[in-house]
């Protein structure tokens, strides 16, 4: 019996990293029996054998690629019974709960509703308060440190007399004074505080599952000077071993301090000290009142180079959508968006201690930001407000659940029930200030583009602002700047492969315009797959002009149907599906995904800028829709009762050339 080989044979082993073999160009014919060799058949001329030896181009497009293929979905900011507030408002749910939940399971939440989410988040940060961490758990345990104070007998008496509002009133007024008994603070370099920060570690690391789920090391440093919310949730990219070398920073002096300043420098010092790597996520600005970003000075010192380039170095990112509203703009100082008014929270601070008013806005929206960050790029030689975009819960039930129709609250309180949709969450008799439960968004999630799941794509990818915010849908979004960039381009059914080729995608920089040239936009969206239709996709520009005055506009650039701009540039509304009845709404108009290459028409060369992308679903009902249709109750006159989903990517700078 013969063996034949065919010579493609041999150039397949060639192709998979055989050794080499010379041949002459004549022809080779060659058999040999069962008793040994191998067989050899067949003609070879030179071109075929360069052929052979060519590395031939890569037929499939998928092959070689080194850029993120898909977003990852998750929540940057959960507190659990951990945090003083949470605990004080009823949270039951531990940090092993919020990353077991987050992970796809059933829970039973703290007020006794089984819930589950309708598809795993990919990564959570459990991001409990610094201050205090730990105490409501073992104030419910009896633990003994907190019973040998009166104070903390006192308080678990009333727990176990079923007076557990009491108490927590008792411990949150004691607390916010500065009143709280010392011998049962939970402080860092005591040992309660110690077992918490250590428990939050075990729990990270214990349901971490690079490929699966990133659970990540966090906590929100809780600076509220004067009730002014400027906190920030502080996210480790690295494992327990080192985490576990610092405890958080907290805000009480002498051991912490309110100032972010100081924040930074913690980090600076965990990084240096300890080889680490942490980032800073500023929460949302609405309740600071004006302060979250200044431009004249903070803290009672005048902004300079120092602070400008310390602030762009640790604060990558920005949560510009959560439950206590979102934070991209506002109709006072955008009026001619209509869809600026989303959402808001914009009546005070976050204890209702002071009033808002108009002079405070521009200083605590992203848009603004960005426009004054150009400005301050000028005199500072760094914009301290170059951050992306990413939205997540700020929930305090242990549960990242921030679907319209799965919506289970910012505290405990405020999960499902018959009352919580007239009930009254701040109230606030001196200065007028009152919002209702109703005003509580089910917001929101960070997406980030990543090259796998694991805490090290996924931090890297926040630390370049590769990330784009969503009020809850998971629809995928694409935004790429550069400047060559055509119709074409918004054929293809691979769009990154072309972003990543011409351009730069949402976190990115471009500067030094070629000559007659305006940067283009590679933008496309798709749908969330078991969500609503998509209405529109919008660019917002902001710039600088000579004179040193600020701008911005947005722009249509893709969107559903065969609706035409009017006199004014804006496409008419999409229309809406809704059923306010039985909470309702269908698929039969928007679209399923939108792509498009747009061209800046309004482009000047020698103007600082800033792009970014924002998506909008079709009309969908809001959490409240669904409550009356399930719980058979009336609204409260003026409740939102539908709503556009959205999302906000990261910007795109430019920067003039000089």
């Amino acid at each position: 019996m013969t063996k034949i080989l065919a010579i493609r044979l041999l150039g397949t082993l060639l192709f998979a990293g055989g050794a080499g073999i010379c041949f002459s160009t004549a022809a080779v014919s060659q058999t040999e029996s069962d008793s040994g060799g191998v067989g050899i058949s067949g003609t070879l001329d030179k071109e075929t054998a360069d052929k052979v030896f060519d590395t031939p181009r890569a037929y499939s497009p998928y092959a070689d690629r080194n850029f993120p293929t898909r977003p990852f979905f998750g929540d940057t900011h959960l507190h659990t019974s951990f945090s003083m507030d949470a605990g004080a408002f009823g949270a039951r749910l531990t940090p092993r709960d919020a990353y077991r939940f987050a992970r796809g399971e059933q829970l039973m939440a703290s007020s006794g509703q089984p819930v589950k989410l309708s598809r795993p988040l990919d990564f959570l940060v459990v991001a409990d308060h610094s201050d205090n961490m730990g105490f409501f758990p073992d104030l419910f345990a009896g633990k003994a440190n907190i019973l040998a104070d009166p104070t903390g007998r006192k308080w678990y008496d009333l727990v176990k007399s079923g007076q557990g509002g009491q108490a927590a009133i008792e411990i949150i007024t004691a607390f916010s004074h500065n009143a709280f008994p010392k011998a049962i603070e939970y402080l860092p370099g005591t040992q309660p505080y110690r077992n918490a920060w250590q428990e939050t570690i075990d729990a990270a690391e214990t349901y971490n599952e690079p490929g699966t789920f990133t659970a990540f090391i966090g906590y929100e440093w809780t600076s509220n000077s004067a009730g002014n919310n400027l906190h920030r949730n502080i996210i480790f990219r690295d494992n327990g071993d080192k985490a576990s070398l610092v405890e958080p920073y907290t805000v009480l002096e002498p051991l912490g301090s309110d100032n972010p300043v100081d924040l930074w420098k913690w980090m600076a010092a965990y990084e240096e000290k300890f080889n680490g790597s942490v980032l800073a996520i500023a929460h949302n600005g609405n309740l600071s009142n004006g302060l979250m970003f200044p431009v004249v000075e903070a803290f009672g010192k005048d902004l300079d180079a120092d602070y400008a380039e310390t602030r762009a170095k640790w604060e990558r990112l920005y949560e510009t959508t959560q439950t206590k509203g979102t934070g991209e703009s506002h109709p006072f100082l955008s009026p001619n968006d209509e869809f600026a008014d989303f959402e808001l929270w914009d009546k005070g601070n976050l204890d209702g201690s002071v009033a808002k008013t108009p002079e405070m806005l521009e200083f605590e929206y992203a848009r603004s930001a960005y426009k004054n960050g150009l400005k301050l790029a000028e005199t500072l030689g760094t914009n301290p407000y170059k951050f992306g975009l990413v939205g997540s819960s700020d929930a305090h039930t242990g549960l990242a659940a921030m679907g319209e129709d799965n919506f289970f609250g910012k505290t405990t309180p405020q999960e499902p029930s018959p009352e919580r949709i007239s009930a009254t969450f701040v109230d606030n008799p001196k200065t007028g200030v009152k919002i209702m439960d109703w005003e509580v968004g089910a917001s929101g999630y960070a997406a980030v583009w990543a090259t796998d799941n694991s805490r090290g794509a996924i931090w890297d990818a926040m630390q370049r602002k590769e990330a784009y915010a969503t009020t809850g849908p998971r629809m995928i979004v694409r935004f790429f700047g550069g400047w060559d960039f055509t119709d074409d381009d918004a054929t293809s059914r691979l769009p990154a492969q072309t972003g990543y080729e011409k351009g730069v995608p949402m976190g990115g920089d471009l500067s030094e315009a070629p000559d007659g040239k305006a940067p283009t936009f590679l933008i496309a969206a798709l749908k969330d797959p078991i969500g609503a239709n998509l209405d529109r996709y919008q660019i917002v520009k902001g710039w600088l002009d000579a004179q040193g005055e600020l701008h911005e506009k947005v722009y249509d650039v893709a969107w559903s149907g065969d609706r035409e701009p009017g006199a004014d540039g804006k496409v008419p509304a999409v229309g809406s599906t809704v059923d306010l009845t039985d909470a309702t709404w269908s698929n039969s108009i928007g679209a399923p995904e939108l792509i498009s290459v747009w061209t800046d028409p309004d482009f000047d060369p020698a103007q600082a800028a800033f792009y970014y992308g924002r998506v909008l679903e079709i009309p969908t009902p809001r959490w409240t829709a669904y409550d009356t249709v399930r719980f058979g109750v009336e609204a409260l006159p003026g409740t939102t009762m539908e709503l556009q989903e959205r999302a906000y990517t990261s910007p795109i700078w430019y920067t003039p050339a000089g």
